[in-house]
Order: C-alpha cells, then structure tokens, then sequence
C-alpha cells in the first residue's frame, strides 16, 4: 500500500487530505487548501456578471470558457497569482508547499476571530472568488454557494482513514494534549481513544457516561471499520440524502433537486444500480490495469538483467578496444621512432653543411682581413717608388678577393627548412573513419554503388548526382553516405545520408572542381566507395532576386529580374544566390528615377534588415548613390564621399572579390571612388535597397570589367 501513499496527499499542502473537495475537473483538495488558494476577480469581468446583464448564454456554474477570455492565468504559468488592481486581492508573498504549488495566502478575516472547530469551515468566501485547480490549472469561478458547492469526497476519507489505522504502530490517546500516550480503551458511542489518565478525566464512569460501551483499543479499531458507511446529504439540500444519480451532469442528487426541476430534462437513475454498475465497471477496468502491471513487473525484471548483462559485456569490450587501439598506437609510435631517425639525420647533415661553411668564411675572411691591414699600412709608406713596385700585385690581389666574395660565397649552401613534408591526410581520414562493424552479420556488406553519369549535372553552385545498386546485386540496401571533397582537393566530407538516390547539393564555390563518391550501408557494415566523379561549377554565377527572403512591400517582375517598391520607406531585397569564394560581377539598371532617391546596392548576410536602407546595420557592405554623389556606408558608418550619381538608363555595377576580399563599385562602367570595402570574408548574397521612386533590373552572368582587369595586371 505504499505506493497508494501519493494518491492520498493534497498538491498543496502535502499532507494527507483533510475534508477533501472534489472540484469539477475531478481532482480532490484540501478544503482549508481550497481556501487558501482563492483569488479574488474583477465583479464587472466575471461570468456571473456577465450573465446577469444578459450578455451570457445558458453556461455551467463552472464556466471554464468564460474564465478563459478574462485571461487571469497564464497557461505556461506553474502557479497562481492573484488578480492585480484589486484591494481584496492577495498582496503578501505567496507561500510554497511541499509538492512546489505556489499558494496564496487566504484572502479573508483571519481565522482567530472564528472558533476553533468552525474557523476554516464558516469563514465566509468573497465573491467572484476564482480557484485554480493546482494539478490541471483549470481555473474555476464559485457561484454564491462558494466552497460549499463543492462535493466532499467521503470515499477518500474513508481510505486515508483505513490507510493511517494500517500504518499506525500503535493507537494512541486523541486527548492527550502534549505527547500521546497508548490508548488502553475506546468509546464506542463517543468514537474516542483514551489512555487511563485522560479516560478518568474526561470519561469517568458515572452519569450518562457510565452507560457508554468501553472497548479494547483493537476492537474498537475494527469496530470503526466495520461501522456503516455515512450517508451524503445534498450540497444544495443539506436535510436531503442523495438518493438518484443524474447521468448527464454525473452528479448525485435528492428528491428535492428533481422536484425543483434541476434535471428535468437529464436522465435519472437510482443511486444504488448506479453505485454497483460503475464498481462493477471499475473492477473491469482495474482487472486490465492489473494484466498491465504484471506485465510492467516481469519486463522490469528483465530490463534488471539486461543491466547486469550489459555491463558484464561493456567490460569485455572496452578490454577489446582498449588492446585493438593500444596496437594501434604502439604502431604509430613505431613509425614515429623511424621518422624521428630521419628527422635526425637530415638535422646533422645540415648542421655538418652549415658548419662546413663558417670554418671555410671564418678562414676566408681572416685572410681578408690581414690582406686589408697590409693595404693600409703600405698606403702610410711615403716611399713613391716603393709603392709603385707592388701598387699593382696589391690591387689584383684585392680585386680577385673582392671577387670571391661574390661569386656565391655570402649565400648559405643550405636552408634552415626542412625539406620534408609528412603527409598524414589520409592517414587523419582514415582514423576518423574508424568505426564499429556488427560482428553478428546476417547479411553481405553491400555492392559499392555506381554513379548515374548521365543522371549527374551541375547548375551555378549547385551539384545534382545520382546513383544506383549493381544489376546483379540482391544485398538489402538500408541507405547511402554521399561524400564530396571541398572543391580544392581537400578532405571529403558528408553531405548526405538517406535511403534516396538522388541528391542536389547546394551551397558549393563558383568556378571550382569538386569530386564525389557514394557507399552504401546496410545492419552488416559499409560497401567501398563508388568510382570517383569530377564535377565542375559555372565560372560566373546567374540568379535572380529572392522574393521569399525580401521585404513584403518589395514589388517583383520580369521572372523576379525587376524589382521596385510600393513604399516611400527604403526596402531590402536580395539575389537568390550565395557567394563565398571566387571573383563575381553583375550589374543594375536604372529603369525609373524620380525625385532624387538614395537607392543602395551592394552585398548583405542572409539575416540582414529589410525595413531600412542597406548599409544601416552591421549585416550589409553597400554604397548609396543620388543624381551627384555617393557613398559607401557599413554599420551606419558613411565614407568616401565621390562625386558622380545616377539618373535613368544609368547602370550600377558590383565587383565582389572574395579571392582579394575586396568589393568595388562603377557607374557605367567607370569604378566609383577607390576600393569600397576590405577583409571581405564569409557568405554574401547581393542586395540592393529602394523605395518607390526606383526600379531596377539584374543583369547577371557578366564579365570581370576592363577597369578591374587594368588593375589587376597593373598590380
């Protein structure tokens, strides 16, 4: 019966329920929780406000939808607040129960001025009092009955009761004021345990007492549960007993209720049949729970073993890969040894080279240098004659050593590099390869598929391939890896995995050669790679405007080639295609230029602003241009002001080079100003901004410009 001990707890207090309720969405409280919980809610907004002006229709006392539209609660709220602006609201901090159920204190007189017995029962309820229900958060407005409408669940203060008496160890005095002692008896008419002490004093036995049938603490334990059940009397008729059960509102009811015609048109049935169909329905219910429960128990047991399995063979295998990567590594470290030995050689033969050559410069050079002494000192000499006799043996002695100088002797015979290079690609790919096979096949590894040649095209930036399993083959396929390399040679990596045999890639570099494979896979392990395919990527780039990423007031034509505005407020639009390596060019036309706008063109990140001019944020590289000047603008930041704008029929060009990371701008094929923008690196889409004074249209798939191309060779 442990486990039954949860279902016997209020959510609010955590402690057994005492007088519980039970609310219309069918979860019991505390009736003193109950109270603590109310909140007060605005008259003029509550439903029986509503209805009493008439602009209600015929709702339940509990009208849920009603209290929906007044908004009080938030439904990704875990708690209650109170109804703010109102004086009778809730104002202290709200207090925490065991459960974590946020509970308000009770917005009431407090209960000292009530006697004891009566002080959470009578205190009376203010009205358009809400209660939100703490386990659904169904929210609840009490009529003028307050709390009293509520049912008492008595079936649960029966199994709490039985559920205590079970787990009491001992029975003990209820009179007892401090530490309760072991009752000795029970009054079978009083329904009382004493202890000795408490029975003399409050139970002596003489008078109308002496009369009252004492009991052993036992005996009057199952004398109490064997006692009749109570009856329930009616919440709207507390002198009635409920006699009949309304099946449409699921509710018991008296005589009296039928009489005033509560449920005159709702079907009615006797109480008792009721009573035993739906224990009868219960019991059916619970004896298919009960097949549940069984089956939860032995599937636990064998989860328990399976944990117990598992771990027996988590440490075999980690032994396993621990011996497979510990040969792996004395391997590598084999190989390290041999290549470190080669490393050492070459580092003594350019050391013995390097050396060689100071011992030879250091003798040349001392020679030098005495011959140089010796020159001096006969220039001192003041003997002409003399001097003249070896003049000339000294100056082609000097002049032939001047020359062994020159003649490669001030080079070092060898570089301070090595002119080795470890080539541990494959090797790295191969390791993050590495990977587990079943070791239980129940079927072949999978044929190597083979690439579709006539199937497989590229479009811009965009690579379509497709495969398909040999003729032959009858191995089950579950999927395929497609693999494709970085468009310079580099690493391969994944770019598709599925059960497709088809797949566009997209996002690749202009004016790159990228190659591609394909293996499939099934339960048993991975097939070999397909034959190696060579793709190459258009070297210019053709694309239109992206309708989907531009700003709603951005108006399109001409196959999404065209664009203007309906708006006076500068709009964003950008070109449907990405650009991240490579040299691009495309232009703009000026179709319509009235009023002296500020259209702006440029490049932008994909999440740039579209409801102010390009350039404004941090997102965006552009330059803005009217009928004089222009600018180029970044982050909000204007520079360069040049001369020279726009009018009809004027054509814009932007220069994007992501090789140089430069981006350069011309009008009528002229460049604007220097280089706009430097250190350009990452992904850009083209972009332009306008209001409704401008049309454009994109010219795309053009030529590098002559005046690019002249700086080009001039650098």
């Amino acid at each position: 019966m442990d486990e039954m001990e949860e279902e016997l707890k209020c959510p609010v207090c955590g402690s057994f329920y005492r007088e519980p309720l039970i609310l219309p969405c069918s979860h019991n409280l505390c009736q003193a929780c109950a109270r603590n919980i109310l909140v007060q809610t605005p008259e003029a907004d509550s439903p029986q406000s509503r209805r009493a002006s008439g602009s209600g229709g015929s709702a339940s006392d509990y009208d849920y939808l009603d209290l929906d539209k007044m908004s009080l609660y938030s439904e990704a709220d875990s708690g209650y607040g109170s109804y703010g602006g109102f004086a009778s609201a809730p104002t202290t901090p709200c207090q925490k129960s065991p459960n974590g159920v946020r509970v308000f204190p009770p917005t009431v007189p407090p209960a000292a001025h009530l006697p004891p017995a009566s002080a959470a029962s009578l205190a009376p309820v203010p009205r358009n009092s809400c209660l939100t229900c703490p386990q659904c958060h169904r929210s609840l407005i009490l009529d003028e009955r307050g709390l009293r409408g509520f049912p008492k669940n008595r079936v649960l203060e029966g199994v709490i009761d039985r559920y205590q008496q079970s787990k009491a160890a001992a029975l003990r005095c209820q009179l007892c004021e401090k530490a309760p002692k072991e009752a000795t008896v029970m009054c079978e008419q009083c329904d009382v345990f004493y202890c000795d002490p408490c029975r003399l004093r409050c139970h002596p036995p003489r008078g109308p007492l002496a009369k009252h049938r004492l009991l052993p603490p036992a005996q009057g334990r199952v004398s109490r549960r064997l006692s009749p059940r109570k009856i329930s009397t009616c919440t709207d008729h507390e002198l009635e007993n409920h006699s009949m059960y309304c099946v449409q509102c699921k509710v018991p009811v008296c005589y009296q209720c039928l009489e005033e015609g509560k449920h005159s048109s709702h079907e009615v049935k006797a109480l008792g049949a009721m009573w035993k169909l739906h224990k009868s329905q219960l019991s059916q219910a619970l004896n298919g729970l009960s097949d549940r429960a069984k089956e939860a128990k032995e599937f636990l047991v064998q989860l328990r073993n399976m944990v117990q399995q598992i771990q027996e063979n988590s440490v075999e295998f980690e032994a396993c890969l621990v011996a497979q990567c510990d040969a792996l590594i004395d391997a590598l470290n084999r190989r390290k040894a041999q290549l470190l030995t080669r490393v050492n050689k070459e580092h003594e033969h350019k050391l013995k080279v390097v050396r060689d050559q100071i011992s030879h410069c250091t003798v040349k050079l001392r020679q030098t240098t005495g011959l140089m002494e010796y020159c001096l000192e006969v220039i001192k000499e003041n003997d002409p004659s003399g001097f003249l006799q070896i003049s000339d043996a000294l100056i082609r002695r000097v002049h032939l050593t001047e020359d062994q100088w020159g003649k490669g002797t001030l080079s070092p015979r060898m570089t301070t590099d090595f002119d080795l290079n470890l080539d541990s690609g494959p090797l790295l790919q191969t390791i993050h390869q590495l990977d587990f096979m079943q070791m239980k096949a129940s079927s072949p590894v999978p044929a190597p598929p083979i690439l579709q040649l006539e199937e497989c095209c590229t479009q811009n930036n965009s690579a379509t391939l497709s495969w398909k399993q040999p003729p032959l083959s009858a191995v089950q396929v579950d999927g395929y890896i497609l693999e494709l390399d970085d468009g310079n040679g580099g690493q391969f990596r994944e770019v598709y995995v599925g059960k497709e045999t088809m797949c566009t890639v997209d996002g690749l570099h202009f004016n790159s050669t990228y190659s591609a494979r394909v293996k499939a896979f099934n339960k048993t392990g991975v097939s070999h790679y397909s034959k190696m395919l060579v793709l190459q990527t258009s070297e210019v780039a053709w694309f239109s405007f992206d309708p989907n990423t531009a700003h709603s007031d951005v108006i399109f034509s001409n196959d999404n080639l065209t664009v203007t505005c309906n708006s006076y407020d500068d709009r964003v639009v950008l070109g449907k295609t990405g650009f991240s390596k490579g040299l691009h060019y495309w232009e703009l036309s000026i179709d319509r230029y009235d009023n002296h706008p500020d259209p702006a063109f440029g490049v932008a990140r994909m999440d740039v602003l579209k409801d102010v001019m390009l350039g404004k944020d941090d997102k965006a590289w552009a330059m803005y241009v009217d009928n004089n000047r222009s600018w180029f603008m970044h982050n909000n930041s204007h520079t360069n002001r040049t001369e020279g704008g726009i009018t009809k029929g004027a054509t814009v060009g932007i220069l994007l080079d992501l090789t140089r990371r430069t981006l350069t701008f011309s009008i009528n094929e002229d460049q604007q100003g220097p280089v706009a923008f430097e250190n350009l690196e990452g992904l850009f889409f083209p972009a332009v901004s306008l209001n409704r004074n401008v049309q454009v249209t994109l010219h795309t798939g053009l030529p590098v410009p002559d005046f690019y191309n002249a700086r080009g060779s001039m650098q």
